[in-house]
């Protein structure tokens, strides 16, 4: 009885907010009318004769007439905006039935056992987290192509039901049973949102947001604008209100299904998100920024989260779950699933073509060091001899002015070209240690920056830009990182240097570490010692550490790097 009571109190706390917010679209339309109706009113008293020639009332009427059709207009003009509006909808990969009828017969159970209505469809996102999604918008239906709308669920199906979201890197990390338990309380808000009030109160809300998205940048639709954000700020708390209602009467319904299981998919949920994020900045990041794209992106979530669970005490353990049943197994093809959530996680937290090509190419974990890392290494050594070069032309070291013979019958002799400086670590040292090596530091970091901003196509302080909702642009929707300082440029460009000085004289290999990225491995064992003997380098001056590290793994400094 007690979570009946809870239940019920949620759901009605909803509808209260929602009809709230209904009224406050009320109260808009009544002052959109209330022009007319006064010149009804004095219409309708001219007509019956109760409103004398010559008086008052009859003097107003022809400015009241041209009031009412006015606001008429202006407000029709508003109810069109927000009526056909299209709301933004979440980029997710459409998974159709026949592609996982083991998901959605596990999603119709779940909804069957709470007696809710069963998600009309189910997608997944490159994201950890889960949610409803109301894709009935008459303009996402005509705008949705017939072979990539999701596939709907067969039973209970109507054409209000929302589309369930699933964020893909819990389909390969957590179990059947854990991902049943996290999705109960998600399924169970489809039946708070099948209510009529909700559904209307929520579609007004979605209409007047996109329609502000609408009127942005727009003048002629700057009133459409401002009226719409002005609706926004009065139901803003009611409608909050009424989700708190609908996620709390959602909770409660599914306290039924699975509650145990529901706090260790929790504390996997947590879990997840790290090591999702990690992937993502330190292993995806640095492939993106190459022009390639890890094609298993979930699949190295669970590399990930294994590693963390090895390496961090908090999460010793989580990792024996793992001869049970992985959720990704009620898919049919889940590499092909994957494949298509790395694609668009690509796009959205870095940007780029909606496809495949020549210059956006994937790539797969067994080829990550060589395609990636290796590459990576080659092109930073590359780039830092060759702006070294530059700041060299700017900065005058002393003792390394070349002296020219005397000038002969007023004509300078002819300076002859200086043969090519091969790169080596040696010189980087040298540069860096020497008594010009503060100023050679700070240049270099300036120069770095302007190269990566020159060959990015974008002046160095140009804010990054968001894409629309569409996906159509080049540039994140949400970037991941900020842009890096001209001392971390530095440290990574001298890093690969002498990465590459290693692969090239000491017999190292470029690896992948799961959690830190691009990896050097010496003698099949990462060397993370390396970090703190170039910050020694780059903060302080010092070069005495890393020329220590260079003899210890047998590194020849002085021998040219193969640049890429």
């Amino acid at each position: 009885m007690g979570l009946v009571a809870d239940t019920e109190a949620g759901a009605h706390t909803a509808r209260l907010r929602a009809l709230a917010v209904l009224r406050v679209r009320s109260t808009a339309l009544a002052v959109a009318l209330l022009p007319a109706a006064a010149a009804v009113v004095l219409l309708a008293g001219t007509v019956m004769g109760r409103i004398p020639d010559g008086s008052v009332g009859d003097a107003a009427r022809p400015a009241v007439v041209v009031a009412a059709l006015a606001a008429l207009a202006v407000a029709g003009v508003v109810a069109a905006v927000v009526a056909r509006a299209r709301p933004a909808l979440s980029p997710t990969v459409p998974i159709p039935e026949e592609t996982a009828p083991d998901l959605y017969r596990l999603v119709r159970d779940l909804a069957d056992r709470m007696d809710v209505q069963a998600p009309s469809a189910i997608a997944l996102t490159p994201d950890c987290d889960s949610w409803l999604e109301d894709r009935t918008h008459p303009a996402h239906r005509a705008a949705a192509p017939g072979a990539g709308r999701p596939g709907p669920l067969p039973r209970r199906r109507t054409a209000a039901a929302p589309v369930l979201v699933i964020g893909s890197p819990f389909l390969w990390w957590m179990r059947v049973a854990e991902l049943r338990a996290l999705l109960a309380p998600v399924v169970a808000g489809t039946g708070p949102a099948a209510h009529p009030d909700i559904a209307a109160a929520r579609r007004f809300v979605r209409g007047l947001d996109a329609a502000v998205a609408v009127a942005a940048g727009r003048p002629l639709l700057s009133f459409v604008g401002w009226t719409a954000r002005l609706l926004l700020r009065s139901c803003r708390e009611h409608a909050a209100e009424m989700e708190r209602g609908v996620a709390a009467a959602a909770s409660e319904r599914a306290q039924t299904v699975d509650y145990g299981l529901r706090v260790v998919a929790q504390e996997q949920v947590g879990l997840a998100y790290a090591g999702w994020d990690r992937l993502l900045n330190r292993v995806a990041l640095p492939a993106w920024r190459m022009g390639r794209w890890p094609s298993r992106l979930d699949a190295g979530v669970v590399s990930a989260l294994t590693e963390l669970s090895r390496r961090d005490r908090l999460a010793e353990g989580f990792a024996s779950r793992l001869g049970e049943r992985p959720a990704c197994d009620l898919l049919e093809e889940p590499g092909v699933i994957d494949e298509a959530a790395s694609l668009l996680a690509a796009r959205l937290f870095h940007g780029g073509p909606p496809e495949p090509g020549p210059d956006w190419s994937p790539v797969s974990w067994s080829q990550y060091p060589e395609e990636v890392v290796d590459r990576k290494w080659r092109v930073e050594a590359a780039r830092l001899h060759r702006v070294l070069e530059d700041v060299l032309d700017d900065v005058t070291v002393p003792g390394t002015a070349p002296a020219l013979p005397p000038v002969q019958d007023g004509t300078a002799p002819p300076v002859p070209p200086a043969p090519p400086v091969p790169p080596t670590v040696d010189r980087v040292l040298d540069r860096l240690t020497g008594p010009a090596g503060p100023g050679v530091g700070e240049r270099l970091g300036h120069r770095l920056s302007a190269e990566l901003a020159r060959e990015a196509g974008a002046g160095p302080e140009t804010p990054p830009a968001t894409c629309e909702p569409g996906l159509d642009g080049l540039a994140p929707l949400f970037p991941l990182q900020p842009p890096r300082s001209g001392r971390e440029l530095l440290t990574d460009h001298v890093t690969a240097m002498i990465c590459c000085a290693a692969v090239d004289t000491a017999g190292a290999t470029p690896g992948l570490d799961w959690l830190d990225g691009p990896a050097l491995l010496v003698g099949g064992t990462r060397r993370a010692d390396l970090a703190r003997t170039v910050l020694s380098l780059i903060e302080d001056g010092d070069g005495e550490p890393l020329r220590a590290w260079l003899g210890e793994v047998g590194v020849r400094p002085e021998k040219p790097v193969r640049l890429g």
